[in-house]
């Protein structure tokens, strides 16, 4: 699956590690903005069948306002939810297996600062790759820091897209933009901002 980077459409929104009891209403919201481009499913510490039932709300509202709709961690979730692909960690399932799990869905791939790890993405034939953080976040522990300088270094490996990842908001979002990061990954900025609501939040990104 072919991915279609857009001036307007540079969010690549990440669920929060809780569902909060209006997550579904403030996902509309933000969606009706047309900011989104992904949106990825990630939780961590659910059952399956809890991990289901949000992934199948999650996906109708993503297909209504045509979002691609990504499962972390999981190919064989995302095949099963028939979601439009999976992102994986450095330490989930490799991509040529995951490959064979969703033949032509999206599969991305996190690859941290590394142009190492960056080139064997490309090679394995990964749709994208996420680099970070480039900024602290709390939605997890950081191992590895990324610079405005890596990206720049593994643009020029390939013309596949690239996903800015770690502690994006309103502030310094603009600096990856025109450092030509394709998407910027944001989850906490709009999910567990004391100051914003998520609707609020998202308008912060022009």
């Amino acid at each position: 699956m072919k991915i279609f980077s857009s001036k307007k459409k540079f969010i690549y929104l990440i669920s929060p590690n809780k569902i909060y009891p209006n997550f579904y209403k403030d996902l509309r919201k933000i969606f009706v903005l047309n900011k989104v481009n992904f949106f990825q499913l990630r939780l961590k510490k659910l059952t399956l069948d809890r991990k289901i039932i949000i992934a199948k709300k999650t996906k109708k509202i993503c297909n209504k306002f045509k979002i691609k709709f990504l499962i972390n961690d999981d190919p064989y979730l995302a095949k099963k939810m028939d979601a439009d692909g999976c992102h994986l960690g450095q330490k989930d399932m490799n991509i040529i297996k995951a490959r064979k799990i969703l033949g032509k869905k999206i599969i991305g791939i996190t690859c941290h600062n590394s142009v190492k790890l960056s080139k064997k993405a490309i090679k394995d034939g990964a749709d994208y790759i996420a680099l970070g953080a480039f900024y602290p976040t709390k939605t997890k522990n950081i191992k590895f820091k990324a610079k405005v300088s890596d990206l720049i270094r593994i643009k020029k490996l390939s013309r596949i897209p690239i996903i800015a990842i770690g502690g994006i908001n309103k502030d310094n979002y603009k600096n990856l933009l025109l450092n030509n990061a394709n998407f910027l990954a944001i989850s906490s900025y709009v999910f567990n901002n004391k100051k914003l609501k998520p609707i609020d939040a998202i308008k912060m990104f022009k």
